[in-house]
């Protein structure tokens, strides 16, 4: 590569940094003169990389949004987390690549490294272990997720088609305040205007999205990822458990996430410090119980089962037979 053009290719991976550039920066990062620098920014614009010219005391470049992405100048990191970004948001589902998106991305970007960085890179991903299962993810489209987003934003009240887990289809015009990734799939939480209530809803099941005129005030405090988990913990199931556990929220959600369990910690006694240990309040709806006693011997800590007397059986008959295999002795051969 010829020095001037390899200067070029320079100047636009200092523009894509972002914000001005000014020309004497450039002419000192790249070497040259003023003169030469806008030589090189009318080399960009004659191949239609939106450079823009800034006038003033602190003027200079910058590049502008174009109506196509330029060429990308990526370094060997950027370019490392980028495609690592990528083939770990495809194995958590929290990528929004619809279909073959993701994979056409990644080859996108390989095509264009060198040799030397793209066998390394390879190397990597090759070789890369992941210790979760692949999650299948509700992915929702794009035609949806930009414009609530951009709404959630603008703080744009929206109108939208909503078809529930048991296809029953409504109309909605909702607040949106929140986007929340989870476990694969993708929620919006929204205040329903006609109820002042606040809900949630899954993306991949929403269409229809209309940005309507208006803005609207978010509520104040709002968690979204909070209120996912909380409606997620609270949703109607065929199973409702009430414990009593002596520990913290932090060493209770370390088995059981915010996203199954509700945790509540009683206030401290009057002269306790705050390393008294109190009898946590743990609420959960599962639909089946046969796999809690694990989890809770896994805690490691005490506990009071309050309801139902269908898991105290559970959890007894785990017991026993955890205890009859510490006594059995060694299978013969």
């Amino acid at each position: 590569m010829t020095r001037p053009i390899a200067r070029v290719l320079t100047l636009l991976e200092l523009l894509q940094s972002g914000g001005i550039r000014t020309v004497a920066e450039l002419a000192d990062r790249l070497g040259v003169d003023e003169r030469t620098v806008r030589r090189y920014a009318g080399h960009l614009i004659d191949l239609d990389v939106p450079v823009e010219s800034v006038r003033g005391r602190y003027g200079g470049y910058r590049l502008a949004p174009g109506y196509r992405m330029p060429p990308l100048m990526l370094t060997d990191d950027e370019a490392l987390a980028v495609l690592l970004g990528l083939a770990a948001g495809r194995r958590s589902g929290s990528t929004t690549a619809v279909g073959a998106a993701g994979e056409t991305a990644t080859a996108k970007i390989r095509r264009v490294l060198p040799e030397r960085l793209r066998v390394r890179l390879d190397a990597v991903l090759a070789t890369l272990a992941f210790t979760a299962p692949t999650r299948e993810a509700d992915i929702p489209d794009s035609a949806v997720l930009l414009p609530v987003a951009d709404a959630v934003t603008r703080h744009r009240p929206i109108s939208m088609r909503y078809t529930a887990a048991d296809g029953r289809r409504s109309e909605r015009t909702v607040h949106p305040h929140g986007i929340v990734a989870h476990s694969g799939k993708w929620y919006v939480t929204a205040v329903d205007p006609a109820i002042g209530e606040d809900r949630t809803f899954r993306l991949d099941r929403v269409s229809g999205v209309r940005t309507l005129p208006g803005t609207f005030e978010p509520p104040a405090g709002a968690d979204p990822a909070q209120r996912v988990l909380t409606g997620l913990a609270t949703a109607p199931y065929r199973h409702e458990v009430r414990l009593r556990v002596l520990g913290t929220a932090e060493q209770i959600h370390a088995r059981l996430p915010a996203g199954i369990a509700i945790v509540e910690e009683p206030p401290p006694p009057d002269g306790a410090g705050p390393e008294t240990e109190r009898w946590a309040r743990v609420d959960l709806r599962v639909e089946r119980l046969d796999w809690l006693p694990a989890v809770l011997a896994s805690l490691d800590r005490p506990f009071v089962i309050e309801y139902p007397d269908e898991l105290r059986g559970l959890v007894e008959s785990l017991a026993a037979r955890l205890a009859d295999s510490a006594r059995r002795g060694a299978p013969p051969g």
